[in-house]
């Protein structure tokens, strides 16, 4: 065994850490516990741009109340040193994975003991409402416990600035360097300070609700639909303490819960991975929606940023939609809207991530309104709101992993607002005597079918790291010069900040932040990129093509025709 992890181990057992935590790393230390105690002090748990994301446990590389302390002690330390002369004020929410409260409260100890105000929900809460919280309160920064959509094994810690977005340049960077100084856990002061913290909750949740309703673009569809049969699933998360009443707030009379999975649950007993993009999270939702005939079933994630849906097909039988399909139906809602309703005056924009479907900006175009790309992660979104705030006035956006976001008042992606969105849509485009597949198709056959497919590849260990640099080498080095027999005319290369004309062999410099992703787009519309996952050892690879569909009714005929390409793609580039 590699001698530093022993010694690591032994810096821990000497450190002030409970009886309990020692007992633990002392059982490690012997033969029988040696494979964990490698798990657990191979390496630090890192404090990434997003913060931090780990498997619970014992040891520097494992998701602990020390671990979260040592992040929490190095945020006050930035935070003291760029606020020198103010009050800071920090806001803290948690979802209901195991330990999340307990982890929100240490978060909560340490940030009093650095002398600055806490303002902490009483109870579990959605990831948007902290984004939420962070700007009425006028608050410097923020951290909402969560792992999001992992298994129930992991939990997270993920940090936020003044405007309500995650962290980004250069504030990121510099919090991290902050947290890589926190060398053992005896700098940390844990010693809270009770005058420091303040509880807050319903009053919150009211502002909220009010921003919500405000932004309601159809509320005499609403009353008209107003017993639009809805199936909701928190899938034992947080969209449990704002989703329902949002809907109700708006109107909606027949929202009808999934029990089996309405109760906070850390332990997620109902499924495997609670995660709205796969169809297994949302099968007891399925279940219930043809159980009552259901005009919408939607399902969020643990911390209630993300929202899937399903609707009823062609055929009358429940389809779930991906990211793209629903973020496409969102944004030609809202601008369609928009425009019924005289609020486009040529100062709006939408927003999307480099690897979300193009169809949005087909869309976007046809109603005169600036579609954005932004590099993958919401915070980029977030942070193109910032810049424009006074300029341009961002109507939504959104990414395919299932992220939507609907005006403003929140700067991170929102399920408890976009369930309300899609809730909305749905009793609108059913008030014109269409079902939301209808509305997915008039889509399509107005601006073009475009359909997309993610392909991951995992490569474990440090040879794994390695043969996904060399896949991203040879690509840069040797691009494909046609895919699917189409030629490939432009590269785009996000960590040379380059894009090239490959007919002509012109190059011309890209305004984006560098990241290590290659996009290739081909004469008829294809695009593939290529992104190494930032927090797991995985290469992802992004397709997307299109077609004309003269007529839904050739929606199979086309669909399958797509598939087939994105099939032929995938065995040429021998994925």
């Amino acid at each position: 065994m590699d001698y530093t992890i022993k010694e690591k181990a032994s810096q821990w057992l000497q450190s002030n850490i409970d009886k309990e935590s020692k007992k633990a790393i002392e059982h490690m230390l012997t033969e029988e516990g040696s494979s964990e105690l490698v798990e657990a002090f191979y390496k630090d748990l890192e404090f990434g741009t997003g913060g931090l994301r780990g498997i619970m446990g014992v040891g520097s590389n494992r998701m602990n109340k020390y671990t979260v302390g040592m992040a929490t002690q190095g945020l006050s330390n930035y935070l003291l040193k760029t606020y020198p002369h103010e009050t800071i004020k920090v806001a803290i929410a948690h979802d209901s994975r195991n330990n999340s409260r307990k982890f929100a409260e240490v978060t909560a100890a340490v940030f009093s003991a650095n002398g600055i105000q806490v303002y902490f929900f009483e109870e579990l809460r959605p990831t948007p409402e902290l984004s939420f919280a962070i700007r009425i309160l006028g608050c410097h920064s923020g951290v909402v416990l969560t792992a999001s959509h992992n298994p129930k094994e992991y939990n997270g810690y993920k940090a936020y600035w003044n405007d309500g977005g995650q962290l980004v340049p250069p504030h990121d960077k510099n919090v991290i360097e902050e947290v890589g100084k926190i060398e053992n856990i005896d700098a940390v002061n844990f010693e809270k300070d009770e005058r420091k913290i303040q509880m807050i909750g319903k009053d919150i949740d009211e502002k909220y609700l009010s921003a919500l309703q405000g932004i309601s673009l159809s509320p005499k569809a609403i009353k008209n639909q107003h017993d639009l049969k809805i199936v909701y699933t928190p899938i034992h998360g947080t969209g449990i303490t704002l989703v329902p009443q949002a809907l109700q707030r708006l109107g909606f009379t027949q929202v009808h819960i999934v029990e089996e999975q309405a109760t906070p649950d850390g332990n997620f007993p109902t499924v495997v991975y609670p995660n709205p993009e796969e169809s297994d999270a949302l099968s007891l939702a399925l279940e219930k929606a043809r159980a009552i005939n259901a005009d919408l079933l939607m399902g969020t994630d643990p911390d209630a940023d993300r929202v899937g849906i399903a609707a009823k097909n062609q055929q009358g039988e429940f389809q779930l939609l991906n990211g793209n399909q629903t973020g496409s139906m969102l944004i030609h809602y809202l601008l369609k809207k928009w425009k019924e309703n005289n609020k486009l005056d040529g100062k709006q924009f939408i927003a999307k991530t480099i690897v979300t479907t193009d169809l949005i900006h087909k869309i976007a175009n046809h109603y005169s309104v600036d579609c954005y790309d932004t590099l993958t992660g919401f915070k980029y979104i977030a942070e193109l709101i910032k810049e424009k705030e006074g300029i341009q006035k961002f109507i939504g956006g959104g990414e395919e992993s299932y992220g939507y976001l609907i005006d403003d008042f929140v700067r991170d992606k929102d399920a408890v607002a976009s369930c309300a969105m899609i809730a909305e849509m749905a009793a609108y485009v059913k008030d014109q005597g269409m079902s939301l597949f209808d509305f997915l198709m008039e889509t399509y056959v107005q601006f073009g079918l475009y359909q997309e497919k993610l392909t991951s590849l995992t490569k474990k260990g440090k040879s794994g790291l390695e043969e996904i640099k060399e896949m991203m080498r040879q690509l840069r080095e040797t691009p494909p010069k046609t895919i699917a027999g189409e030629k490939v005319v432009k590269v785009v290369d996000y960590l040379e900040g380059t894009e090239k004309d490959m007919l002509t062999g012109d190059q011309k410099p890209i305004d984006f932040p560098e990241s290590d992703v290659l996009q290739f787009f081909t004469e008829k519309g294809t695009k593939i990129s290529a992104r190494p996952s930032g927090t797991e050892p995985k290469i992802k690879f992004y397709f997307s093509v299109n077609d004309q569909l003269p007529d839904k009714d050739q929606y199979d005929q086309v669909f399958r025709k797509l598939n087939a390409k994105i099939d032929t793609i995938i065995q040429e580039m021998h994925l």
